[in-house]
């Protein structure tokens, strides 16, 4: 509260400056400009097109991070609000106002350009791999991940030396937001404590508190998924492929070592890990491992299909309903895939366990 009433005071404090916006060759008439302050995600005017133009007027706070966007048009517009006057030209993609705004335009304009040779990379990357035959198709994307990386860290130096070059004024708040997926957290960390102007801009301090809320929940709740080892599993009841109902105590606690595994159709990282578990069964279901697939799927004709392509013949049970499924509640799943190792009396030993960390306890077990 008391942040957000700083917030508050922040935008409708005396330091308000006025602002004025004009546009040419803006999109078909009629279309309706937003003008919205990025702290709140809202927005704080608007006009409507009119002979390919338009003008807004108005006070906010000095330096508010703010963007204008536009019905059926692709591109938003950036600017901070230093009390200069800002020109847009939808042709040109431009802002032109004061330095500091000529120069986020230039830096959003360069970032445009920048992913867009990621993504192109990626695209052809996605095309040669769609191209190989499915029995080649492990190799050549072993092959083609040497060029992918190169294609993230180019474009991941490229923004980070961006950032770099222009510490010294506000413009990385145009950008911080993004720090974390492209350069990681350290790196978002690093900036953020390094002192420099933009670090103290409203915009940036909201994203680092919403960030540290956010990492404070996720804590949580892996602090309650945890809490599962080294207790008794939570029985639940759900339909097979058939239509029957069973209870995961006809198969826990019997005598046998079980992974519940949560997963989906849907779930690419699922798919991606599911040989590392169906290796895992033809290895040990002899010796006395057994497997109990728990789905999150919504529908019942890809989860049975995804049973059969993926080639996993173990126990499969749904109640189909998505997050919703009773197995999301009862264990506190939050994302897939994710499982629980149980042993033959019915505690649970461990939790999401994937690729080698399975194997290895799997060893372990049956050593």
């Amino acid at each position: 509260m008391i942040a957000v009433a700083a917030m508050g005071a922040f935008a409708c404090s005396s330091n308000n400056v006025k602002y004025d916006v004009t546009a040419v060759n803006a999109p078909k008439d009629g279309a309706v400009v937003y003008l919205v302050d990025q702290l709140t995600s809202e927005p704080i005017d608007s006009a409507v097109v009119a002979d390919g133009a338009y003008q807004m007027m108005g006070k906010a706070a000095k330096d508010a991070f703010l963007m204008v966007k536009t019905d059926d048009f692709d591109w938003n517009f950036l600017f901070f609000n230093d009390g200069q006057p800002v020109a847009l030209d939808y042709d040109a993609k431009t802002v032109t106002g004061s330095d500091l705004n000529n120069k986020l335009t230039e830096c959003d304009l360069r970032n445009t350009e920048a992913y867009g040779e990621l993504s192109a990379c990626v695209s052809k990357i996605e095309e040669e791999l769609e191209a190989t035959p499915a029995a080649e198709q492990d190799a050549k994307l072993a092959e083609l991940m040497g060029g992918y990386r190169a294609a993230i860290e180019k474009y991941s130096d490229f923004y980070i030396n961006m950032i770099e070059e222009n510490k010294d004024n506000l413009i990385p708040v145009a950008f911080i937001q993004d720090v974390r997926s492209i350069a990681g957290p350290e790196k978002f960390n690093e900036l953020m404590e390094s002192g420099a102007a933009f670090t103290q801009h409203p915009y940036a301090q909201d994203l680092q508190r919403r960030i540290e809320e956010s990492e404070a929940r996720q804590k949580e709740a892996e602090e309650k998924k945890q809490a599962i080892i080294g207790q008794k599993f939570l029985d639940l009841e759900e339909a097979d492929p058939d239509g029957n109902m069973h209870k995961l105590s006809e198969y826990v606690g019997k005598g046998n070592w079980v992974l519940v595994d949560f997963w989906a159709s849907w779930c690419g990282p699922c798919k991606a890990e599911m040989p590392n578990v169906v290796n895992a069964y033809k290895k040990y279901h002899d010796k006395g491992f057994e497997v109990v697939g728990l789905s999150f799927d919504r529908e019942k004709e890809p989860w049975v299909k995804a049973i059969t392509e993926w080639e996993m013949p173990w126990i499969h049970l749904s109640d189909l309903q998505y997050w919703k499924t009773v197995a999301s509640d009862v264990y506190n799943v939050n994302s897939i895939p994710d499982n629980l190792l149980i042993d033959p009396d019915g505690t649970v030993v461990a939790r999401c366990l994937r690729g080698e960390a399975l194997e290895a306890k799997l060893a372990e077990i049956f050593q």
